[in-house]
């Protein structure tokens, strides 16, 4: 291994644009493929409600993460910011949010891909799936930056045909857009939850502090835009799914872009988005994948994990043993779940991670205006997470208390041996 000392910093060479788009590949990915229905069937004529108060959370979060990104310009994210900010157990349990919360992404992920290949094999598809691209990572075979950019232009591509032919056709209604509260609040702040899984990838921009010209500048630039961009992208796409399904029959939709062009007159269309949502699926699963694995290790190196996850492979040189782990639990999700437990159990152990990163930012000065970003954001993300489908409540608190039970076996076994 490289020494610390010489392996300390990295190459600054990315600009605002370059952020940016780093950012909507992180974000413009299947979320929005997937989470609408649940949202739709939780917020009634309340969705784009539910769209925007999540695109505000999302937005206190990612400034509050681009400010400690700033100032703590290293991998680990929130992982840092807790401990340095907080102390060692908030580092911990934002931690074990991400891999919890990130997990269940996984499944979501692979859900969406067995949704729009094939319904009637939704599962079985997503195990496939899973298995394959854990087979991918296992040869040591990354995401790269051009598979980045192609892979967002081809979903915009596919969203862009899909506004434009829904809001082109005879079966838009605008009628169908009218903005009520018809799930009531709880299912305002619901779709919020659930949606805000559409907006997670942004905190991508604020790992990016060894990597950026001029990171306290850049990264609170880069973050705005490419928020706005992909909130614009999700209105226009919300807008146009609307006003050809509106919202009880979006809330039915296995695959809900799928049915709203093939209600719109053209079912030509249908496969191109049915390939668009398993590309953008699949190229959110395989850097998931790779993203809890690296997190899974660099727990496990501190010992939060078991000691053996820490391995890495004298060949492949990938964190093998947290790879296959992380496979075989996303492969039993997939099997056992449906899209919308996965989807509100991701949210949950995210908005869990973002509540750490937005605490840790209220430290980081006393000024009343300077706080209020990081107290929006923490407090957002407590209603929504505990506003949550019931279920994804319960097993996410559950999972986040089993996971600080074991931080507290670990510390007392540790002061015993010292």
């Amino acid at each position: 291994m490289t020494p610390s000392g010489s392996a300390a910093e990295l190459r600054r060479t990315l600009g605002v644009g370059d952020a940016v788009i780093i950012g909507l590949g992180s974000m413009i990915g299947a979320g929005i493929f997937a989470a609408l229905a649940p949202a739709a069937r939780a917020a009634g004529s309340g969705l784009l409600l539910g769209l925007a108060l999540a695109a505000v959370i999302a937005y206190c979060n990612a400034m509050s993460s681009a400010r400690l990104a700033a100032l703590y310009p290293a991998s680990g994210g929130t992982y840092v910011y807790g401990r340095e900010r907080l102390g060692p157990f908030w580092g911990y349990l934002a931690g074990w949010s991400f891999v919890v919360g990130k997990t269940a992404s996984c499944a979501a992920m692979a859900l969406t891909v067995g949704a729009y290949v094939w319904p009637g094999q939704a599962h079985a598809v997503a195990v496939a799936a899973v298995v394959a691209l854990t087979a991918v990572n296992y040869g040591g075979v990354h995401k790269s930056a051009w598979l980045t950019r192609l892979i967002v232009a081809v979903v915009l591509a596919v969203l862009a045909s899909v506004i434009v032919v829904c809001l082109g056709s005879g079966g838009s209604d605008a009628g169908r857009l009218d903005i009520g509260t018809s799930g009531g609040l709880g299912g305002v702040l619901e779709a919020a939850g659930l949606l805000f899984f559409a907006f997670a990838g942004y905190a991508r921009i604020a790992t990016l502090g060894e990597e950026v010209r001029d990171p306290a500048r850049t990264i609170p630039r880069a973050i705005p835009l490419a928020l706005g961009i992909a909130l614009a992208v999700y209105v226009g796409v919300a807008v146009a799914v609307l006003s050809v399904l509106g919202s009880e029959d979006l809330g039915r939709a296995a695959a809900p872009l799928a049915d709203a062009v093939r209600a719109a007159g053209v079912p030509g269309l249908v496969p191109v988005v049915r390939i668009g949502a398993a590309v953008a699926a699949l190229g959110s699963l395989l850097a998931l994948i790779l993203g809890v694995s690296r997190t899974t290790l660099a727990m496990a190196r501190d010992r939060h994990l078991p000691g053996g996850l820490s391995a890495v492979h004298p060949r492949f040189q990938v964190p093998h043993r947290a790879e296959l782990a992380v496979g075989a639990v996303v492969a039993v999700l997939a099997a056992t779940v449906d899209v919308r437990g996965a989807i509100g159990f991701s949210s949950f152990g995210v908005l869990a991670y973002y509540a750490v990163a937005n605490a840790s930012a209220w430290t980081l000065d006393a000024a009343p205006l300077k706080r209020a970003v990081p107290a929006v954001g923490l407090l957002g993300c407590l209603v929504l997470a505990f506003a949550l489908p019931g279920t994804s409540v319960v097993t996410g608190a559950g999972v986040l208390a089993v996971g600080v039970i074991a931080y507290g076996v670990r510390a007392r076994v540790g002061a015993g041996r010292a």
